[in-house]
């Protein structure tokens, strides 16, 4: 069995320690990038980590697995992602996204293999796999890539990639906790985080009509039918200070107008579309701090 050098998962480079680590802003996989994870996925195929899903017998029968049946999982990755055939190609890179979902594709079979008795007529070990232990390996192989340069995908224990939200942002959006007192708006609301950190930038747009919603529901979340009314109860709980509440006034206008204004909430041809990922974050952080403070201080979050 092939033996891989393992990176130390607590080892902090040099460059690191003296100037933090990089931002992990970067939504493309270049070709640098695409050689990491080239390497990590290859040498698993080469050790058979892959192989407590799709095992390869040994010849004696008794269903003892020896490697991995490179066939049924070539055959297996290319139906389940279409753009990635096997052997991959260091000078054919596919899509980010096809990249992505290989990542999940590998998570979810990976084991990390173990040598049993030694069968030497065919001159093989016979195989056990650890697959949580395989998993955990494998993700931080992934995400130490990801973060050395500079990726904002991260590989969850789920199994599922997603996108990390900016730094300030991500550590509110991770550890909020709504409880408006209202199921529909923290329905909303919780859609609205849940796609916002999703790769995919069409999965990010709804998650700006989602939170647009629950701005409109918030509104007469204080005083019910009378928007006007309840959004000004709102707002006055907000804050003491009339400049401030002023301010957040303005602020409450001047998002309402945004929603109307860009393709968000409305489809018609009169809308304006969102040009990139950067504005999305932009309009999302916009609003959600907005709403967060209301939130906090009528104490329907934490």
């Amino acid at each position: 069995m092939i033996k891989l050098f393992v990176m130390r998962v607590d080892m902090v480079y040099f460059s690191e320690r003296e100037l933090g680590a990089r931002p992990r802003i970067e939504e493309e996989i270049n070709k640098t990038t695409w050689g990491g994870l080239f390497t990590i996925i290859n040498a698993r195929i080469k050790d058979h980590s892959f192989g407590g899903c799709y095992p390869e017998e040994c010849q004696d029968g008794g269903s003892q697995i020896c490697g991995c049946d490179y066939e049924s999982f070539s055959l297996s990755l290319a139906a389940e992602v279409p753009g990635i055939t096997l052997p991959l190609e260091i000078n054919n890179q596919p899509s980010t996204f096809a990249i992505l979902d290989l990542l999940e594709f590998c998570h979810l079979a990976v084991g990390k293999p173990t040598q049993n008795s030694y069968h030497s007529y065919w001159g093989h070990y016979h195989l056990g796999f650890n697959s949580e232990e395989g998993q955990t390996d494998f993700r931080d192989d992934i995400n130490r890539i990801f973060s050395r340069n500079g990726l904002t995908y991260e590989l969850g224990a789920d199994g599922m990639i997603v996108r990390l939200a900016p730094e300030g942002l991500r550590d509110i959006l991770m550890s909020v906790i709504f409880h408006t007192g209202d199921n529909v708006l923290d329905s909303l609301l919780e859609a609205a985080r849940t796609k916002y950190i999703n790769p995919s930038i069409t999965v990010r747009q709804e998650s700006l009509e989602k939170l647009w919603d629950a701005w409109e529901r918030l509104k007469t979340i204080e005083l019910g039918k009378d928007k006007k009314e309840s959004i000004t109860a709102l707002l006055n709980k907000a804050a003491i200070e009339p400049i401030f509440i002023k301010m957040i006034d303005n602020e409450a206008i001047e998002l309402t107008h945004i929603g109307n204004t860009f393709r968000i909430r409305h489809s018609e041809t009169t809308q304006v579309p969102l040009e990139s990922s950067e504005h999305i974050d932009y309009l999302f952080h916009r609003l959600f701090a907005l709403i967060r403070l209301l939130l906090l201080r009528t104490s329907r979050c934490k």
